[in-house]
């Protein structure tokens, strides 16, 4: 059963997490209404209005899955959030590696970071913070949505984290040692763009090529297959989706 801590204000619900990950349960969840410095991937931002969305944290214990196989762990994540989010409305996708978009807006942001332990993984914690009843952005974020704004309908909050993350913990602690190949069929289905059409993608040198999702590896690495019918294979940050 999943113990939740909430806290008044919180710079990052990871971090604060983190600091006390030894002597929690697995299953514990730290939330705040009022968090003042999420962080997303590679030390990009999340912006939350106070008393309105999502933010919180999970820690997971004993993972059945070892370290080369982390990526799972994110594929499963982001799955559930989707699943989660699809029971309100359709049109969820998974924007790579674990963004959570609808249509061509994100509404959920992941981060997920491992403490590891020789060849096993000593615990996880899942970072999300996800758009639910906030209105009006005022960042410079390009393209956020709420729930409430696809919907029109406000969502009761403490009732929604509670639906979250046990889909989320569900779904992690559901994870093989290996041979998750039906998770990761899954994942492909759900990844945005993955309509075997060609789109533009940024590289990091500023040049833009047209290329098709080919892949996910297990490493987490994005395949495209590009127009002369070449492959490549990128890490995060080293191409981004043209939006």
């Amino acid at each position: 059963m999943a113990r939740y801590i909430n806290i008044r204000e919180t710079a990052s619900t990871n971090t604060y997490l983190a600091r006390m990950a030894s002597m929690l349960p697995s299953g514990t969840v730290v939330y705040t209404h009022n968090q003042s410095a999420g962080r997303g991937q590679r030390g990009n931002s999340w912006e939350s209005e106070p008393g309105k969305n999502l933010t919180f944290s999970l820690l997971i214990k004993k993972l059945p899955v070892a370290p080369a196989g982390q990526f799972f762990i994110s594929e499963a994540a982001s799955l559930a959030i989707v699943d989660f989010l699809s029971q309100y409305a359709d049109g969820f996708s998974i924007k790579w590696p674990n963004d959570i978009y609808h249509a061509d807006k994100k509404i959920c942001g992941i981060l997920i970071e491992h403490s590891l332990c020789g060849n096993s993984i000593n615990h996880t914690i899942i970072g999300a913070g996800i758009n639910i009843n906030q209105i009006e952005f005022c960042s410079d974020a390009p393209n956020p949505v709420s729930l409430r704004q696809i919907t029109g309908r406000e969502v009761e909050l403490e009732q929604a984290l509670r639906d979250v993350c046990s889909r989320i913990e569900a779904a992690v602690l559901s994870l093989e040692a290996s041979g998750n190949t039906a998770l990761h069929d899954r994942y492909l289905s759900a990844l945005y763009r993955n309509d075997g059409l060609e789109h533009r993608f940024l590289l990091p040198s500023g040049e833009y090529v047209d290329a098709a999702i080919a892949d996910v590896l297990p490493t987490g690495m994005l395949v495209l297959r590009h127009s002369d019918g070449s492959t490549g294979s990128y890490a995060f940050k080293e191409v981004a989706f043209v939006i």
